[in-house]
């Protein structure tokens, strides 16, 4: 079944969709947590002895549990819901479509301005936070390239150009912007993970160990989702990591979902959800296991400055890594770049999905005015810079928490409504093979042998 009538085909090439499908859903967070939460796990876990052979291997799993496919099935789920309702029933590319089958026409009323209130809400904060923790990264690059002071001042002028450039990607649209960032973020960052990889000493380490952290990874999935930690009273470790991690993932769920749904026209059921799984995970599992198990590998290799500074200033440790390797500067340099691109395509996307919620479009195929993805770019830029001027990224984790909760909500009842549409949707198709040969039957056709004579048990109609 095609997110789209049958005879559609997708709008993108399969490379461009997977890129802008993995820059949508993946921010600058990723770089900033790929060495900042395994060493975060290790020196300081949730339960057994810290700096312990058990707490470096929980460390980088812990980490792709929070980025792995539990948050991705949310943005498939919500990505599979919007496109089947937009490009199938001809409704509005809205949230509040993905309701129809549960609340029928209400919908259209305060109901559906609710839900679509409660998924801007979400997707504001949701991207503030990711931009805001992206700043920060920005920023701690800026400063060992080019000794720029780490402050407020310096991370307001980055969101300040973020959002311009932003605006200009929003000018050209998705078939330009969007899309040309994303496939030069993906090369970019697949090169840097490439180097980091092959030229650091540490290569049959790290191939050992993503092996063992996906192993490890699907052992313990269940039992880490489950997890609760009862009888350890690590109430504020789950707050701060997996609950908000939870939180992060559900707001930001309508607006990846959303932009999903966007470039999806065309692809079947299967190839969306395959690839909005596999896709993206296959490069968390690449990136995080590459980056975390060479922090680790430093760490336990006896740098325990290395582990205060990457412990104590986690924004520092990613940048600190690379000095480690050939042609710091460059690496460094380049590391900037691409999460600049990771922030702008997180804004773009966000802005497009806020002035499509907030629009009344002729058709699915149109977007937002220019100006209104604009405004919500620049909106998006106060709300980060006001977030970090009370309380930094800790104030931007407990409100994105807060938010997230009321659209958990609404992620179930969309579950609800996909689910009902897809088993009318089963019922027709099995409705329409059975009355097939009845049709043609009646038009004077059957596909039994037309030997026998007119009367006889399987003749043609007369």
């Amino acid at each position: 079944m095609k997110l789209g009538p049958d005879h559609s085909k997708p709008q993108f090439s399969t490379f461009a969709w997977a890129s802008m499908l993995f820059a949508a859903g993946i921010g600058t967070d990723v770089m900033f947590y790929a060495v900042a939460e395994p060493v975060a796990q290790y020196l300081a876990p949730p339960s057994g002895e810290p700096e312990s052979i058990g707490a470096a291997r929980d460390a980088t799993v812990w980490t792709l549990f929070h980025y792995g496919i539990s948050g991705w099935g949310l943005y498939a789920l919500m990505g599979m819901a919007l496109g089947y309702f937009t490009y199938r029933a001809n409704l509005p590319l809205a949230v509040r479509s993905a309701l129809y089958p549960i609340f029928g026409r209400r919908v259209d009323g305060p109901l559906g301005h609710a839900v679509d209130t409660a998924a801007v809400l979400g997707t504001i904060f949701g991207v503030a936070t990711s931009l805001g923790i992206g700043v920060v990264f920005l920023n701690e690059g800026l400063n060992i390239l080019f000794g720029i002071p780490v402050g407020l001042g310096a991370q307001i002028a980055l969101i300040v150009l973020a959002v311009v450039i932003a605006a200009v990607s929003a000018t050209t649209g998705v078939d330009k912007g969007i899309r040309f960032l994303s496939q030069l973020n993906v090369i970019l960052a697949l090169g840097l993970a490439g180097w980091i990889l092959l030229t650091g000493g540490r290569t049959p380490f790290i191939l050992n160990a993503v092996v063992m952290n996906v192993g490890d990874y699907v052992q313990t999935f269940a039992r880490k989702t489950m997890e609760t930690f009862a009888y350890e009273g690590a109430s504020e470790w789950m707050s701060l990591w997996t609950l908000f991690f939870w939180a992060w993932w559900i707001a930001w769920a309508s607006f990846v979902g959303l932009f999903l749904a966007r470039i999806s026209r065309g692809r079947t059921i299967r190839q969306f959800v395959a690839g909005t799984m596999i896709i993206p995970f296959s490069y968390v599992v690449m990136w995080i296991s590459i980056f975390g198990n060479a922090a680790l590998d430093r760490i336990r290799g006896g740098d325990t400055q290395f582990a205060d500074d990457a412990f104590a200033s986690p924004a520092t440790g990613f940048y600190t890594l690379l000095q480690d390797y050939p042609l710091a500067g460059v690496i460094i340099a380049l590391s900037v770049f691409v999460g600049l691109l990771f922030y702008v395509t997180s804004a773009d996307s966000g802005a497009l999905v806020m002035g499509n919620l907030s629009s009344n479009l002729r058709s699915v195929q149109d977007d937002a005015a220019p100006w209104l993805r604009i405004v919500w770019a620049s909106a998006t830029g106060l709300l980060t810079i006001a977030v970090l001027a009370v309380g930094g990224i800790v104030a931007l984790q407990y409100a994105t928490v807060i938010f997230g909760l009321p659209f958990a909500f609404v992620v179930g009842l969309v579950m609800m409504g996909l689910l009902r549409a897809l088993r009318i949707e089963r019922r027709r198709a099995e409705s329409g093979a059975h009355a097939l040969p009845l049709m043609l039957s009646a038009r004077g056709w059957s596909p039994m042998p037309s030997h026998r004579r007119p009367g006889e048990p399987g003749s043609p109609a007369r």
